[in-house]
């Protein structure tokens, strides 16, 4: 194993800890929290928090583009991340020291461009501690990467609500400010043990649009921006499942959840799916049929449109008078979930086998643009559906409904393009020591 891959892997269990314990608690936050400038409550309706929420989403994933080019281009990722991972904590103290929309505003957008920034440099950077030597433990080791994510993310969904309802938003978002702090100082102490990719200055805008760059960008786009439905659809679980929540039985073995916390359900999930999916689930359909990565983002896809089914009919019978038990969302998640692990990990590791080895993270940014484009999906849904007294053009199930619909067909869609995909593969040749590496020596001492 790479030596430098267990400070990566702890720093983005900490940094996760730190954002996803921040976006569970957003929508109860600006529902139930927020103040004016007066220091009175002046909280958003639920389609105001739902907007606020996807186009922060959106952000933090339309920013990776510019954090690919200044790693690719000028700092390297090395340097980026650290010095991104700066401007994050301040979002975090705008957050914890100012309740209004002013600190909302404010500490949103210093995190979504920090998160953001830094995403698809992670990425790269895992990928970056590979040569050809050992790729084939690249698979594996993304897998143990995005259970570093989860495990941040579940414990912060189940801790910082309960900061919230106990301590209030100062202490709730303070938290994963600390987090965060301690993120980057665990990226720091890697710095001697990471295989160092140099930027490749102005050579790397040439490289984008000109040849092999260009043309593997052109092969992935129309797969992405089928996989942006899906991501439309699994960054509700943040918004209308909490939401949905509110009016669901949550008692679980005689304990009675915070909505915000049903959201801990993906990632726990996530930790045991994903050894799951890589020793049973997978193994056994490649018995059946050769499971490519393509397929599994096909497979997992039309998953996808089976959990917003069970949230559309959870909402039905909300709406005929009836409070269903938090299990049924819990079954959504379940579905939802398993969906996750065929799309979101497996386009991770395709994206960066796919693309040159000089733009691997502008590669991995374009991928995470899906995000934003989806998250831009349901924010400009939930606009235009929006009445000036408050309510919804698609009441109920039926907002549900919609985006099942669009799921299925983004899903036959995806299929299509699919299997008339012809990509190339790009591993580097080899690694070499760290600590003789160029770029290396800079962060000797």
């Amino acid at each position: 194993m790479p030596p430098g891959i267990p400070f990566i892997v702890g720093n983005e269990a900490a940094e996760r800890f730190s954002f996803y314990g921040m976006r569970a608690i957003l929508m109860v936050f600006m529902t139930q929290y927020l103040l004016g400038s007066n220091g009175e409550l002046a909280t958003m309706s639920d389609e105001d928090a739902k907007f606020w929420m996807h186009i922060f989403v959106m952000a933090a994933y339309f920013t990776p583009v510019f954090g690919a080019l200044l790693a690719d281009w000028l700092l390297g990722k090395y340097r980026t991340i650290l010095y991104l991972s700066v401007l994050y904590c301040l979002g975090h103290l705008a957050l914890a020291v100012n309740e209004t929309r002013l600190g909302l505003a404010v500490g949103l957008g210093l995190i979504a461009f920090g998160t953001g920034a830094i995403k698809p440099c992670v990425s790269a950077h895992v990928g970056d501690q590979f040569g050809k030597g050992n790729s084939h433990l690249l698979g594996k080791v993304f897998g143990w990467f995005y259970i570093a994510i989860n495990l941040g993310s579940f414990l912060s969904s189940l801790l910082i609500p309960v900061l919230l309802d106990k301590y209030g938003s100062q202490v709730a978002f303070g938290v994963p400010g600390i987090l965060m702090a301690l993120a980057t100082f665990l990226f720091w102490m890697g710095r001697n043990r990471f295989v160092h990719i140099p930027a490749r200055g102005p050579e790397v805008f040439r490289e984008a649009f000109t040849g092999e760059g260009l043309a593997s960008l052109l092969r992935l786009t129309p797969l992405y921006l089928f996989v942006a439905v899906f991501w439309s659809l699994f960054d509700q679980s943040s918004s209308a499942w909490v939401l949905q929540a509110e009016n669901m039985d949550r008692n679980v073995f005689g304990v009675e959840l915070l909505s915000s916390q049903i959201q801990a359900a993906n990632p726990f999930l996530i930790l045991v799916m994903v050894p799951l999916f890589s020793y049973v689930v997978y193994p056994a359909i490649d018995k059946v049929f050769k499971l490519t990565p393509l397929r599994k983002v096909s497979i997992g896809m039309f998953i996808t449109v089976t959990s917003f089914t069970v949230s559309a009919l959870i909402e039905q019978a909300i709406t005929a008078g009836g409070t269903p038990n938090i299990s049924w969302q819990i079954l959504a998640y379940v579905l939802l979930t398993a969906a996750e692990v065929m799309v979101s990990i497996t386009c991770l590791e395709f994206s960066y086998t796919q693309s040159p080895n000089s733009m691997k993270s502008i590669v991995m940014s374009f991928y995470l643009l899906s995000v934003a484009f989806g998250n831009a999906i349901t924010a400009f849904v939930n606009a235009v559906i929006s009445n000036p007294d408050g309510t919804s053009k698609l009441e109920g199930a039926l907002y549900y409904w919609f985006f099942t619909g669009l799921m299925l067909l983004a899903a036959v869609m995806f299929s299509i393009v699919a299997s008339l995909y012809r990509g190339k593969e790009h591993i580097q040749e080899s690694v070499s020591d760290p600590e003789a590496e160029a770029e290396g020596t800079a962060f000797n001492g």
